[in-house]
């Protein structure tokens, strides 16, 4: 007897409601103009809406109580001593991991990561992990019917040089669904994770391509309150770290503190 197919796990996590792409839109405009009005009116609200319905499952995961100061266990006060040595160079050219070429368009993607003061933050382990060129990751959980490369891995790590500079080359992500609402696509994007000097000091975020159509449409970019700090988290074409008949390039700072900082997410959060 045929054994019945395993559902793919997105189509488990999928909201329930399945609004259409037009109720979100207008949910995330009527939010976006809600919490204009409030700060407005003098209320200071976080740069990112946790709450956010639109991100339909953010209404059950999202912080409900104010952040609090917690003195971490002694052990977490000390982080790996990663240095350029500990890194090999190839981790950080995810086109080079395998026997064969990966499919897709090869970018080059360089920046500094800085302090609010602008100073470069040198010796930190960078880390970045994405979908392929079709938009589908390597984990099991990602069953979409989108093709596997089985040269690329998505995942790719290096030490920020002491002028906090960092450097990958990789493949062009393409787009993939996430079942928050019908026909739900999240626009192409890299995570990055930037390490700090503890265990407790871990940022995770994401860097988008200029000029992806969907940036209006999505619910997880849209939940950072301003069109500022969306913007911080668009890398721009560099023509200048464009390799000649080899790849695009783009430059993407990352700003760990202060008010300039660049917007995290949870580590828990979507792939």
């Amino acid at each position: 007897m045929a054994e019945t197919p395993t559902a793919a796990p997105e189509s488990l996590l999928a909201a329930p409601d399945q609004a259409t792409q037009q109720q979100i839109t207008a949910e995330i405009q009527a939010l976006h103009e809600e919490s204009e009005a409030r700060v407005a009116n003098g209320e200071q609200l976080p740069r990112t809406l946790y709450d956010f319905a639109p991100y339909r499952s953010s209404i059950l995961r999202h912080p409900t109580k104010n952040p609090k100061l917690v003195d971490p266990e002694t052990i977490e006060l000390w982080s790996p001593a990663y240095g350029q040595r500990d890194v090999a160079a190839i981790e950080a050219d995810l086109t080079l991991q395998h026997a064969g070429e990966p499919l897709g368009e090869r970018i080059t993607v360089h920046g500094r990561v800085l302090d609010s003061w602008g100073r470069p933050v040198a010796n930190q382990l960078v880390e970045i992990w994405q979908a392929n060129a079709a938009g589908r990751y390597i984990h099991q959980r990602d069953q979409h019917p989108a093709p596997l490369d089985p040269n690329f891995t998505g995942a790719g790590r290096l030490v920020t040089n002491d002028r906090g500079e960092y450097r990958f080359t990789t493949i062009k992500p393409g787009p993939y669904p996430w079942k928050n609402h019908v026909n739900a696509w999240r626009p192409a994007h890299i995570h990055f994770s930037i390490f700090g000097s503890a265990f407790t000091q871990r940022l995770v975020t994401q860097m988008y391509f200029p000029g992806d159509p969907l940036f209006a449409l999505d619910p997880i970019y849209n939940s950072i309150r301003t069109q500022k700090d969306r913007d911080a988290l668009v890398a721009a074409y560099d023509h200048d770290h464009t390799v000649p008949e080899f790849s695009m390039g783009y430059r993407w700072d990352i700003v760990v503190d202060g008010p300039s900082a660049t917007w995290t997410e949870p580590e828990e959060g979507e792939h």
